[in-house]
């Protein structure tokens, strides 16, 4: 078991203080040991110290009002509280344990004696204040840039929600009136048929109008049904227009149906059907796109109020980890688009939804699939896949990207706050950062495994997830 000498040697910023000063530190000092859940410091409250974070680690934040607002997680071998020629004596943060904690806390009454006495120690300490003010400063920015985003986002989901809706509404309708349009105006001759033909006829015009392809075919395929029905109109002496058969393709109308209509009827009334036919499916594709473009104004509306939480309170509540993650893909579906993103989701089934705070999940699973985006792009295309499945008590993700990996060198100080190897103002460094803090305050893990074409990061979150802090 190491001494507390040993320990202390261990943490970056004592690594090169002299033996005696440490010595000294020590003997001025007292171990303090905290269970999760317990406040190591409370905001507000005269602060003392410093601390020394021996074992274990610390949720940083502080209320606003009601608000919560997180800062940082603080990890063993980090030091906290008051610090020699701090200006404050009060405590600007909520010092949380998030597990088992142990801290060796110096008594602050002696800061004025290391002063005068120990350099080396003082300086390390002053080093690490001026980082602190640096990194504070530019956490409330950031905070404050992200309020300001979630007002935006409120106020642009109600103004896109009432006209998304009527849109859908009205696309619907006129989908509705476009085949019953068509059906009443129909020039086929109405005295050559009898009730039951007549019907049958119109039983499978309404299955043409309703057969428009939801996948999106291939150009070969899109060909061939051209081709096929090209050669139907050629082999049956019916005059057509490019028109006519790109949009019986799009409608996937098969030979079985033209040969019904042609057994059906007379030839002079299945060309003018066949016109007719072509304006009415013209026209119900427009509607189509009117309502699959305004059903995707209607998702991303409704993905930005999950993603954001707008409906909910500051509480955890029962979450389905799939849905997060479809919504952050839609969410980010520009991006993957333009970098030629594939996605390959294999969701394990009998994942439960788990209690936590979907705002703060789906901030995870942002970082992530954004961060392995931004890795592909020198690919010029890329393939995520992202797993999840049930480990034991804990409900596992992985997301797996094949860009060029991350460098062995910075591979541990990624998820340190204010590291990013991304181009000045196009990174703050506290993405992973933060994805780290939220799964440890679900009390979950979160690692990372890279080779060139292979990065794999890996979040385990507990099913009976007890969140600490809310």
């Amino acid at each position: 078991m190491l001494t507390l000498l040993q320990q202390l040697l261990n943490f970056e910023n004592l690594s090169t203080i002299p033996h005696d000063q440490l010595n000294w530190l020590i003997k001025h000092s007292k171990i303090r040991k905290f269970e999760g859940g317990a406040f190591v410091g409370i905001q507000g409250k005269k602060i003392d110290g410093p601390h020394f974070l021996i074992k274990g680690n610390i949720l940083m934040f502080m209320y606003r009002g009601n608000e919560k607002q997180d800062f940082l997680t603080l990890e063993t071998g980090d030091i906290f509280g008051y610090l020699p020629y701090s200006r404050s004596d009060i405590a600007p943060l909520n010092a949380l344990a998030l597990g088992q904690v142990e801290v060796l806390s110096f008594e602050t009454s002696m800061v004025r004696e290391m002063i005068s006495l120990h350099f080396e120690l003082t300086q390390s300490l002053v080093h690490i204040m001026n980082t602190r003010v640096r990194s504070y400063t530019t956490l409330q920015q950031q905070n404050d840039k992200m309020a300001s985003l979630g007002k935006l986002a409120a106020g642009l989901a109600h103004e896109l929600n009432n006209p998304a809706s009527a849109l859908i509404s009205d696309a619907s309708a006129l989908k509705k009136h476009i085949r019953a349009e068509f059906l009443f105006n129909s020039f086929f001759p109405t005295e050559c048929l009898v009730n039951t033909q007549r019907s049958s006829i119109e039983s499978r015009l309404v299955e043409i109008i309703s057969g428009h392809q939801e996948k999106e075919l291939s150009y070969k395929e899109q060909n061939q049904k051209e081709d096929s029905i090209t050669k139907w109109m050629e082999r049956n002496s019916i005059s057509y227009t490019e028109e006519m058969i790109e949009v019986f393709a799009d409608f996937n109308i098969q030979s079985d149906s033209l040969e019904f209509l042609k057994q059906s009827l007379p030839q002079k009334a299945l060309v003018t059907v066949f016109k007719q036919l072509t304006h009415t499916l013209v026209t119900e594709k427009i509607a189509h796109n009117i309502h699959v473009a305004s059903s995707r104004i209607a998702d991303l509306v409704r993905s930005v109020k999950i993603y954001t939480h707008m409906d909910r309170g500051q509480q955890g509540s029962y979450s389905n980890i799939h849905e997060g993650i479809d919504n952050t893909i839609r969410m980010l579906g520009h991006k993957i688009r333009a970098g030629k993103i594939h996605i390959n989701k294999r969701y394990g089934e009998g994942v439960p939804p788990i209690n936590a705070h979907t705002g703060e999940l789906n901030q995870v699973w942002t970082n992530l699939i954004d961060n392995a985006i931004d890795s592909m792009l020198e690919n010029e295309e890329g393939l995520l896949t992202i797993v999840t499945e049930l480990a034991g008590d804990n409900i596992k993700v992985s997301f797996t990207d094949d860009g060029p990996g991350i460098p062995k060198d910075i591979i541990n100080n990624i998820f340190d706050p204010f590291f990013t190897t991304k181009p000045i103002g196009s990174g703050t460094g506290m993405g992973l950062e933060n994805v780290r803090r939220i799964i440890l305050r679900q009390g979950g893990s979160v690692k990372v495994y890279s080779v060139p074409r292979s990065t794999v990061f890996t979040v385990c979150i507990p099913i009976n997830t007890q969140q600490t802090g809310n």
